[in-house]
């Protein structure tokens, strides 16, 4: 059982660095092939499909389907609001044509993220760890382990989506980068000028050290949340709530920034 755990483990990280980093356009199939060998090793293993979470498709459909309508509501609510716009101000979204946006959400999330997520994290690392671990604990360390597999995607976030990022590390999503600085003479400039460099790739690789510890914080709590959806409902239940809430970011972030055009174009200052 050891071998199918370090077989899945770097079938998983092998899909991890692929998606992120080396071929993200083919994450889709990276993830079909993926998907298709830890099922392999799952079964080789006498893992059945029922220890899979492939059960109970009309309940998963049920509550998946009513998750997924609280995420659009959520997610609505926080585009109409002000404060929370911002939030939603996402460049891996908005720096996208529209045909891209399409795939992301119609393809790349369902295909390239949830499949492999839901069925590796949910389905087989779970089944394959409480054959040698208690129950609880093998749903313990594959939340952990799905919380560590989002590092890279976190490091992305810090750039793309700066307000969530200050969100997720802890801060008040529209707290300012820093203090506003008053002008200096150019001889005060001239001998802070080094320091503050220094000082600003020290704050800026801080700050992305807590992005990357509070997504992993709370990409785990969300695992135990879908592996209790999994275990009453089957897996299409967390892998529905998941889509929503991946593929309607995609939108949620282009009426955002539309909402705040008008805003932006009428904040000129008076001449």
């Amino acid at each position: 059982m050891l071998g199918g755990v370090l077989g899945a483990l770097g079938v998983l990280t092998a899909a991890n660095v692929l998606n992120n980093r080396a071929a993200r356009r083919w994450a889709p199939l990276t993830s079909a092939v993926a998907t298709g060998a830890l099922l392999l090793i799952a079964r080789g293993e006498g893992i059945t499909w029922r220890e899979l979470g492939v059960r109970r498709a009309r309940a998963g459909a049920v509550t998946g389907g009513a998750l997924a309508a609280g995420v659009a509501a959520v997610y609505a609510a926080g585009v109409a609001h002000p404060r929370t716009r911002a939030l939603f101000h996402d460049e891996r979204a908005l720096a996208l044509s529209r045909r891209r946006v399409l795939e992301e959400a119609l393809v790349q999330v369902p295909f390239g993220t949830v499949l492999l997520e839901e069925v590796g994290f949910r389905g087989v690392l779970p089944a394959l760890l409480g054959r040698s671990l208690p129950p609880r604990t093998a749903v313990a360390v594959s939340a952990a382990l799905f919380g560590l597999w989002h590092v890279l995607p976190a490091m992305d976030m810090a750039v793309a989506n700066p307000a969530l990022g200050r969100l997720t590390a802890g801060e008040a999503p529209d707290e300012a980068a820093g203090p506003m600085r008053t002008a200096r003479p150019e001889a005060v400039r001239r001998e802070t000028e080094g320091q503050e460099t220094v000082r600003t790739v020290r704050t800026a690789r801080l700050e992305t050290a807590r992005l990357v510890a509070g997504t992993v914080a709370s990409t785990a709590v969300a695992g135990l949340v879908f592996h209790g959806l999994r275990h009453r409902a089957g897996l299409l239940a967390p892998a529905l709530l998941h889509l929503a809430t991946n593929s309607l970011g995609y939108a949620a972030a282009r009426v955002a920034r539309r909402l705040d055009q008008p805003s932006r174009g009428s904040a000129r200052p008076v001449r």
